[in-house]
């Protein structure tokens, strides 16, 4: 992940109020495919342009995994006007800021600037889409940026295969590329021809297989001019990709791994389910679940294990609904000799009273004011909105889902809670981890 940051923070907190408003944007597509959304918000003179495409860890093929990880920061080294190594420069000195991410389901790159510099970031971006330089060097130098990324997020970070979960979906997922990791294989990576890093960016790259969100302080007229000038004249290299339909069959019997972590001293114990992709309303429940049960130290889980039986230090909590399905993974750092047993018990007592008893209008109350906050601090900056009107579109199929989000979670009952922890919190549904201190073999344990 590439970050860049300047002066411009201070404009990216565009504040909403107390609660939460409508956001207000126009759609349309442009003659070669690509979709276009515009927010205007003219409450500061700060604009994003952000662009999202349809090409994430999912859809690398066995052998070449890592390209979409891979071309988050390929993309940022030069185009046939932007010199190598200048990207940040530009940005920089028109006091802007950019970055980057790549998950399972997509790449999204974008910038923010201030909105007299609307236009920079409208031809940055389609330059990235249209004249990227491919080369040998860049491949080289980012290869090296790559693995330093994967040594200090993940080989070297404690608990960073549970953070960035490579020790934890490869035992969900057995068949779904959701198994793989997002940054991938080095020596897949190393193993690749130039070539192949070309007919990447030609199959994907496209602004059929992409979205330009706009949000911020611009006249939408003159943005489409804009947008009609820079982004309309390019070209499809490629048809749009038909992904396959990749069914991940059920888990209907406990599954048991060991993971070791030489970066860590206190031992971990993990339970992690395959639940709900994220149109599905159930997804929203389980974000109920997960800040009932783990979300931070007001929760179930903390006040029993950690202030009560002080039996762990912490706990964790990862739910994540992504577009084909999603997880939830929960677990505690351990304090003193593990009792795997008795860790194991107390975890599934705090899972089977939410299957058997609703929660009480206190905790319901908390939970709606909570979301409702995350809502609008995740709305407060254009930045933020921008952002998520690129993922509600690309990824659920409808942008608008923006203004429909917080009335999914109003909607939630404390029957939906019960409902849901008993259909996808089973212990036959899960894989439970053992995470240790130390460098020992990665493989299934049966215990």
């Amino acid at each position: 992940m590439r970050k860049s940051f300047f002066a411009l923070v201070l404009f990216l907190f565009v504040g909403f109020g107390a609660s939460a408003q409508k956001v207000e944007f126009e759609e349309y597509k442009l003659d070669n495919g690509l979709h276009v959304i515009l927010h205007q918000e003219n409450a500061a003179p700060v604009v994003t342009v952000g662009v999202m495409y349809q090409i994430g860890a999912k859809d690398e093929v066995e052998g070449r995994t890592g390209f979409a990880h891979f071309f988050e920061h390929l993309l940022f080294e030069g185009t046939e006007n932007i010199e190598r190594g200048k990207w940040f420069d530009i940005v920089s000195a028109n006091g802007g800021s950019n970055n980057a991410n790549t998950t399972q389901d997509r790449t999204y790159y974008y910038e923010t600037f201030p909105s007299n510099k609307l236009e920079i970031g409208l031809w940055m971006e389609s330059e990235r889409m249209l004249h990227p330089i491919i080369e040998q060097v860049g491949v080289d130098t980012q290869n090296e940026v790559v693995k330093e990324e994967k040594r200090q997020r993940i080989d070297n970070a404690p608990y960073g295969k549970i953070i960035y979960r490579t020790g934890v979906d490869n035992h969900l997922f057995k068949k779904h590329p959701y198994g793989r990791s997002v940054i991938g294989s080095m020596d897949d990576l190393n193993a690749a021809q130039l070539e192949e890093f070309i007919d990447f960016n030609q199959q994907y790259y496209n602004p059929n297989n992409a979205v330009l969100v706009v949000a911020g302080d611009i006249d939408v007229e003159q943005t489409k001019s804009l947008i009609n000038d820079y982004f309309g004249p390019i070209p499809n290299n490629a048809e749009p990709n038909i992904r396959e339909d990749i069914v991940e069959p059920a888990i209907t019997e406990t599954r048991y791994a060991t993971e070791y972590d030489a970066n860590i001293q206190i031992p971990a114990y993990i339970f992690s389910y395959i639940t709900p992709k994220s149109v599905d309303r159930d997804a929203y429940v389980l974000d109920y679940i997960s800040s009932i049960l783990t979300g931070g130290n007001s929760s179930r889980m903390y006040k029993r294990m950690v202030d009560q039986d002080k039996v762990a230090l912490q706990v964790l909590a990862f739910n994540q609904a992504n577009q084909d399905y999603g997880t939830y993974t929960m677990g505690a750092l351990i304090k003193g000799e593990p009792d795997w047993d008795a860790l194991k018990a107390t975890m599934d007592d705090e899972i089977k009273k939410l299957q058997t008893e609703l929660i009480s209008d206190k905790e319901y109350q908390k939970l709606q004011n909570q979301f409702e906050t995350n809502y609008v601090e995740a709305n407060s900056s254009v930045q933020g909105i921008a952002s998520s009107l690129a993922t509600y579109y690309m990824l659920q199929g409808d942008a608008n889902r923006i203004n429909k989000q917080l009335d999914i979670y109003r909607t939630i009952t404390k029957e939906d809670i019960k409902r849901v922890a008993n259909e996808y919190l089973k212990p036959n549904q899960r894989v439970e981890i053992k995470y240790l201190a130390g460098s020992g073999p990665e493989e299934d344990s049966k215990q």
